[in-house]
């Protein structure tokens, strides 16, 4: 065999072994097309028996290296209807993370970027193929995923539990501790950690942003899709339906609680349950939530770190018709004597009865919070995405809620066209290069001017161009206005 074939076999050799020591002990990753990743690394102990509802605990040391090729387990959910699972089984036992990286040595000192993933705190998972790490990795930058508890085993209270609710959020926030200690030691800078997430992952962003227990953990943020209006409960009203569930499945004490089978305290929870929704996300504890995001932020008391906030340009667009007057109804309810102000504002009922609802839970709420925080002095970038795949264009449709996902990770389907990609890449440059410096902005990009609060304007990432665009939308505007009377 000569020495030109022996190269040419060993540069095809998809997976090597590499090995990191962290402060639990050693991990035997894999490496694959210049990257390295480790997979279903525990950040924190098992929250089970005694754990169940209760704050993360340190992870007990291991003495032999730990196989880290697989991924862990999904934390317990109900699935939403149309994600796309890695297979992995549920547990309870499930507080995991995966880190890639392009360069595994401690002298790197790459921006790490950790992703937190979507799902309406009731499901979702870290280690989803939309949101594999690799091409990010490419980028120069070393990215982690991770789990965290989900639906009633991550957000729920009860008097027996005194003021502690927010048990999703604490395991958050001790994924990102977990990556402030040992980052390090897979090429990244502790001191460069930027948090970025969709839906229910972005909210998380704005909640930890919000959020005194977190402070120091993360140095930049990106929120897409989160909202920042959401009403949250106060921990009375939540530990009285906590106690309610209690007495409907018989569970007399704190004990007979984390007793119960984990599918009896799993049950059929969906994110349109109205009922059971109530631990569905974050409680309003006075301590991991100390207020609602958008009133933290108006006060100036969030952390003013660098920031990214956005949305989608038709973010329920993946609903049919029908299904609208569904989610079209709260919004107009809350809007109260307004709704007709709004409505003549979309020029039409019909593209009121199709926009309403998705300006209202994420375009108005990506511009109040951008632009309160924009108030408090901090850098801050606002964006609208419209761009679709060519295969999945159709008139009159735009990028529906997480369809962004593929394209922040580079992770697009395989019959994506070059345009798709470039797109893709495009996406992945203001990302990585917010990371790496703390502005978006870069060579071969469209410019991206930070937002001025008073005369608002993003960035609109569309099918034929990027540049910038007014903020406030007459619908946009006038939603805004009514809330910010009430």
């Amino acid at each position: 065999m000569n020495r030109l074939l022996i190269l040419a076999l060993f540069a095809t050799t998809p997976v090597a072994a590499q090995q990191v020591t962290i402060d639990s002990g050693a991990l035997d990753g894999a490496t694959a097309d210049g990257v390295a990743s480790f997979k279903g690394i525990p950040y924190a102990a098992p929250p089970l028996g005694e754990r169940r509802w209760a704050a993360p605990a340190p992870v007990v040391r291991w003495n032999e290296p730990r196989d880290a090729t697989r991924f862990g387990a999904d934390c317990m959910q109900n699935p939403v209807p149309g994600d796309v699972s890695h297979g992995a089984p549920m547990a309870e036992d499930c507080l995991s993370l995966n880190v890639w990286t392009p360069e595994a040595t401690a002298s790197a000192r790459l921006p790490v970027m950790v992703w937190i993933h979507g799902g309406g705190f009731v499901a979702g998972s870290g280690a989803l193929a939309t949101t594999d790490g690799t091409q990010l990795a490419k980028r120069g930058v070393v990215v982690v995923t991770f789990n965290y508890r989900l639906g009633r085993f991550g957000f729920f209270a009860h008097p027996a539990l005194g003021e502690a609710a927010n048990w999703g959020l604490m395991d958050q926030i001790a994924a990102l501790t977990w990556v402030k200690r040992n980052i390090a030691a897979f090429g990244g800078d502790p001191a460069n950690v930027t948090i970025f997430g969709e839906s229910a992952g972005g909210e998380s962003v704005a909640r930890l942003m919000a959020s005194p227990v977190a402070n120091g953990v993360f140095a930049k943020a990106i929120a897409a899709s989160g909202g920042g209006r959401d009403r949250w409960p106060a921990l009375a009203e939540a530990q009285t339906k906590g106690g309610a569930f209690a007495a409907k499945v018989g569970a007399a004490d704190l004990a007979a609680l984390r007793a119960l089978p984990a599918d009896t305290v799993r049950g059929g929870i969906t994110i349109l349950n109205k009922e059971e929704a109530f631990y569905s996300g974050p409680v309003t504890d006075g301590t991991i939530v100390p207020g609602h995001a958008d009133m933290v932020f108006a006060a100036g008391k969030q952390a003013r770190i660098p920031f990214i906030g956005g949305s989608n340009d038709d973010e329920l667009g993946f609903m049919p018709g029908p299904f609208l007057p569904m989610v079209n109804g709260p919004v107009l309810k809350e809007l109260g004597d307004g709704a007709k102000m709004v409505n003549i504002a979309y020029g039409s009922d019909e593209r009121a009865a199709r926009y309403l609802a998705g300006d209202a839970i994420f375009g108005e709420p990506a511009l109040a919070l951008a632009g309160r925080h924009a108030r408090s002095g901090a850098p801050t970038w606002l964006y609208r995405f419209g761009y679709v795949t060519e295969s999945k264009r159709e008139p009159g449709k735009g990028a529906a809620h997480a369809s962004d996902v593929p394209f922040q990770f580079g992770n697009l389907p395989a019959d994506a066209s070059a345009a798709d990609r470039a797109a893709a890449v495009r996406i992945m440059s203001y990302w990585t290069r917010f990371a790496r410096t703390g502005n978006p902005n870069g060579e071969g990009l469209a410019a991206w001017s930070r937002l001025d609060a008073d005369k608002p304007a993003l960035l609109a990432i569309g099918i034929d161009r990027t540049a910038m665009a007014p903020a406030a939308t007459p619908p946009i505007a006038a939603i805004a206005k009514i809330r910010d009377s009430q």
